[in-house]
């Protein structure tokens, strides 16, 4: 309870956006979308990211048109100073890991919840995966793995031709492409949820996007602190928390934590504290 407590607090910080100064109320910046499109129209962000071409802190580049800031904290957050004096290339780089690491989180978020609901499946692995989803990499067998390796290297190295430009042609490592979009790898769509909408509805979806990847990075390292904290399964270990407190939370973990179907016994002590039968 406490994790979900401090993941709520975080993510009502973090995902809201990265820039500094806080400006004086009768100050504020236009922080909805259409202004935004305004500003990438007409300011720096129209011209071609480059290197060299400094912005002092965050709310600079928000000002540019380089980012968006969220309401209430119109010029950003950047509590680590990552975009003091920092240049426009570099910038277009950070935005684009802290998309790709939003997407990933949210991934893990959705495995972790999905994957403790069907582990023991004789559909999945011939029920060979039991336990906390934390645990469950370690049991998954090796033709998994090969094959996972084998995407993950399929998936990078499509990135790296999509996005980021040749070592041996660029003026320093790690600068992607002048013309790449944060994000975007190959109008990559699916679903065709894009096709035919104008710019301020991609900019609204985009920051929804990015802030939803904020709040699955806190959202996932509260999960995988919580596990390694209690071994237990996340969802029946918070239903037990919410019935009894920490005391039948302790109980749990004393009698499931390790055992050979984690899963199995969680349930059997969910239900038997919710029948008021649990020796707490």
């Amino acid at each position: 309870h406490a994790l979900t407590t401090a993941s709520l607090i975080m993510t009502t910080i973090c995902a809201l956006t990265v820039p500094s100064v806080v400006r004086p109320a009768t100050a504020k910046r236009d922080v909805s979308a259409r202004a935004f499109g305004a500003k990438k129209a007409g300011g720096v962000a129209a011209a071609v990211p480059r290197a060299g071409q400094t912005y002092a802190d965050v709310g600079a580049a928000v000002d540019a048109g380089l980012l968006q800031a969220s309401a209430p904290f119109e010029d950003g957050i950047d509590l680590f100073g990552f975009f003091k004096n920092i240049d426009q290339a570099e910038a277009q780089r950070y935005a684009d890991v802290e998309i790709t690491h939003g997407r990933l989180a949210m991934l893990a978020s959705v495995g972790f919840i999905v994957g403790e609901q069907v582990e023991g499946s004789s559909f999945l692995f011939d029920a060979q995966v039991t336990g906390p989803a934390v645990n469950h990499f370690q049991q998954v067998p090796l033709p998994f793995w090969i094959g996972l390796g084998a995407l993950i290297f399929f998936v990078e190295t499509t990135r790296v031709q999509i996005a980021w430009q040749s070592p041996f042609d660029a003026s320093r490592l790690g600068l992607m492409k002048d013309d790449h979009t944060p994000g975007d790898y190959g109008g990559f769509d699916p679903l065709g949820l894009s096709k035919g909408k104008d710019d301020e509805w991609l900019d609204i979806h985009r920051l929804r996007e990015l802030n939803n990847g904020r709040l699955a990075m806190v959202a996932i390292t509260a999960m995988v602190a919580q596990e390694l904290n209690t071994g237990l399964n996340l969802i029946l270990s918070d239903e037990v928390l919410e019935m009894k407190g920490g005391g039948a939370l302790k109980a749990m973990e004393a009698q499931c934590a390790g055992a050979v179907d984690e899963n199995a016994c969680a349930k059997a002590f969910e239900a038997a504290v919710a029948a008021g039968t649990a020796a707490l």
